[in-house]
C-alpha cells in the first residue's frame, strides 16, 4: 500500500495555446486513478485542488499526507469529497463508519484527522474519487445517497445532449467550505454533455468520466472559447479544466460524468455562457 502523489502546474490561456497533444494530456490529463490499494493523488495549482481515487481491494487503504501538504494528515487544513463509482465499500472517518454503494456520496470536514478506506468484496472492489479543496472551516461530514441529491434534467434527445445532473455535494444540499461535487448522467442517444458550454472566472472544475463502454471514448474540449482544444479520453479518466477553459465534451456513446470545483463562491449558476455558434 502506498500513496502516487503528483503536482501539476498552473498554465495561462497564452501557454495552454501553445501546447500540442502530449502537452495538453502532460498538463491537464490524469491517466490512472484506480490501482488495487493504491491512493492515486493530482494537486492541480488552479485553486489547489486536489483530485484522485482509490480502490482497496486486498487491503485497507490509508488517505495519508503527502510530503508537499507540509500538513500532520490530510485535512489538517482541507475538505474532502468522494463518490463511490465501484463495488460497496467502506469509510472510517476519525471511528464513524459510512458505507458507500455505487454512485452515494461523502463528504468531510476540515480537522478529520484518520480516513481509511475499505471494500465489502474484493471480487467487486469499491472505487472512491476524491476531490478536496482548501478549507479555512470546519462543517459536519455527512454521507449524500442518490434520494438526498437535487436532480435537474436539462437538455434534449434533438440535441443530442439529454442528461440529468445530479447534486450531491452543494450548498444547497450540506454546507461546505468551497468545494462542489456532482453527476451528470446522459440519456441513451445523447453524447454532448455541459452543452452549450461555459467558462467559470471564479471557479476552476475537474471533470471524470466513467461508465463509458468499451471500445469507445470521449472527446473532452477545453480552452479558451476563441481557442478551443480537444483531449481524447478513455474510462475513468479526469481532467483540469482552468477557470479561463471551456468544459465540454462529446463521446461515442453516452456515459457518465462527475464534476467537481472551487473557488471563490458556492454559487452553482455562476457560470459565463458560450454561444455554440461563437466556439472556435
Amino acid at each position: 500500500m502506498h500513496t502516487h502523489f503528483e503536482s501539476r502546474f498552473a498554465l495561462s490561456p497564452s501557454e495552454g495555446k501553445q501546447l500540442d497533444s502530449e502537452g495538453l494530456r502532460t498538463n491537464f490529463l490524469m491517466e490512472t486513478l484506480f490501482e488495487a490499494d493504491v491512493v492515486h493523488l493530482t494537486l492541480t495549482h488552479y485553486d489547489r485542488y486536489i483530485f484522485g481515487g482509490v480502490m482497496p481491494v486486498k487491503e485497507t487503504v490509508i488517505l495519508e499526507s503527502p510530503e508537499n501538504l507540509k500538513a500532520s494528515f490530510f485535512l489538517e487544513r482541507r475538505e474532502l469529497g468522494m463518490i463511490n463509482v465501484g463495488g460497496p465499500g467502506k469509510v472510517t472517518a476519525d471511528g464513524l463508519s459510512y458505507e458507500l454503494d455505487f454512485k452515494e456520496a461523502l463528504y468531510l470536514g476540515r480537522g478529520t484527522q484518520t480516513v481509511d478506506f475499505s471494500s465489502v468484496d474484493e471480487s467487486n472492489p469499491a472505487k472512491f474519487y476524491l476531490n478536496s479543496a482548501p478549507a479555512h472551516h470546519t462543517y459536519p461530514s455527512r454521507k449524500v445517497s442518490r434520494t438526498e441529491a437535487e436532480v435537474v434534467e436539462l437538455g434534449s434527445s434533438a440535441t443530442a445532449n439529454h442528461r440529468v445532473i445530479n447534486k450531491l455535494l452543494v450548498n444547497s444540499v450540506l454546507p461546505t467550505c468551497q468545494l462542489q461535487m456532482g453527476m451528470t448522467e446522459l440519456k441513451s442517444g445523447s453524447v454532448w454533455n455541459t452543452m452549450p458550454a461555459h467558462t467559470h472566472d471564479r471557479r476552476m472544475e475537474v471533470y471524470f468520466y466513467f461508465e463509458v463502454p468499451e471500445g469507445q471514448s470521449v472527446c473532452h474540449f477545453m480552452g479558451q472559447p476563441n481557442e478551443t482544444r480537444h483531449i481524447w479520453m478513455q474510462n475513468e479518466q479526469a481532467v483540469i479544466s482552468p477557470n479561463w477553459s471551456i468544459h465540454c465534451g462529446a463521446g461515442t456513446s453516452n456515459y457518465t460524468f462527475i464534476w467537481g470545483m472551487a473557488g471563490e463562491n458556492l454559487d452553482y449558476g455562476d457560470m459565463d455562457h458560450c454561444a455554440i455558434s461563437e466556439l472556435r
